[in-house]
């Protein structure tokens, strides 16, 4: 379905679950969140009845995020069912790999190819210092079980921030030299009424681009239809992959093909813009799916034609990012 400003609206971030089991910086502050109550979070059925009126309005691809998904009970019978509806051409996960170890061979049995793992760190007292969390090594080992399960590609999700992991990007890049990770490095962004916009950590996708291009020269690598945001190259020889997400530097909303489900079932057009549709109520009050189906239709129509965000001098989005869906 085409929105508005003429973009093809073909993939959902369905978020399971607001809750981690990891406290990153720049996410979730240790103090002051507020989880959402369990009886005001959508439940599977409610999930994939949601999904299945989204395939109607062209939805293709949807990536389930959090907060953690894997922290949430019942997460892989969910997954079974979610990849028997049809129309969807890709299912994929976004998790930090603290229980990747545990679930990576019943994901892949699932038949997700596709995973995500946040990780901003290759050093194990950084990692902790990031994360909040000793969890370094569960990481290390869940990405090592991925591989041995046979996921393909392994994204790698690298949040830059200057002073307290930019000094890695060169690390992260040359893993692709010798293993087929698929390396993404994010524009840290103003999610969330609780975080101070650290304006000093601030590192643009163009400079961390002209960093690893130290390394060598980058080769584009071409796009599908339901790809994400991220530039994507490849440097001589690799077997991996990097890529760039420059949500503030370099806005991709022309391109944008996106829309959020959030933990408490509201549909969001944009990350950043606050304006979300309440389809979780009427689901609930017994409204019919014609009546669905037009919510839907709505956001996508009224998807913002942009973010309006400039680095440096950010708004901020008010929610959070573990509510929103990563």
């Amino acid at each position: 379905m085409l929105d508005n400003n003429h973009r093809v609206i073909n993939y959902l971030r369905l978020s399971v679950t607001d809750r981690c089991n990891l406290r990153c910086i720049y996410c979730m502050p240790e103090q002051g969140i507020q989880f959402i109550s369990h009886s005001e979070v959508i439940t599977y059925e409610e999930m994939l009845h949601m999904v299945g009126l989204c395939v109607q309005k062209g939805i293709r691809k949807v990536r389930l995020t959090g907060g953690e998904p894997l922290v949430r009970k019942g997460f892989i019978g969910f997954l079974e069912r979610l990849c028997l509806i049809e129309g969807l051409e890709e299912i994929s996960l976004t998790t930090n790999g603290v229980l990747l170890k545990t679930f990576a061979a019943d994901i892949k049995n699932c038949g997700i190819c596709r995973i995500n793992v946040s990780l901003d760190s290759l050093k194990p007292e950084r990692f902790l210092r990031i994360t909040g969390q000793d969890c370094f090594e569960r990481v290390r080992e869940g990405l090592e079980k991925a591989e041995q399960v046979g996921f393909n590609p392994i994204k790698i999700n690298v949040v830059a921030m200057k002073g307290v992991n930019d000094d890695e990007i060169l690390d992260f890049a040359r893993l692709t030299l010798e293993k087929p990770y698929h390396i993404r490095f994010i524009e840290i962004m103003p999610i969330g009424e609780k975080n101070t916009w650290p304006a000093e950590k601030f590192i643009s996708a163009k400079e961390i681009q002209k960093k690893i291009k130290t390394l060598g020269d980058l080769h584009p690598v071409g796009r599908n239809l339901l790809d994400g945001p991220a530039e994507r190259f490849a440097l001589e020889g690799a077997k991996g992959e990097v890529g760039f997400i420059g949500a503030l530097s370099n806005h991709f909303c022309d391109n944008c093909n996106r829309l959020r489900l959030t933990a408490d079932g509201h549909l969001r057009g944009c990350l950043f813009s606050d304006h979300e549709t309440d389809i979780k109520t009427p689901l609930r009050e017994g409204k019919g799916d014609s009546h669905l189906l037009d919510l839907i239709s709505d956001t996508i129509l009224n998807k913002p034609r942009d973010h309006g965000l400039l680095p440096y001098k950010p708004r901020k989005c008010v929610r959070s990012m573990n509510s929103i869906g990563g």
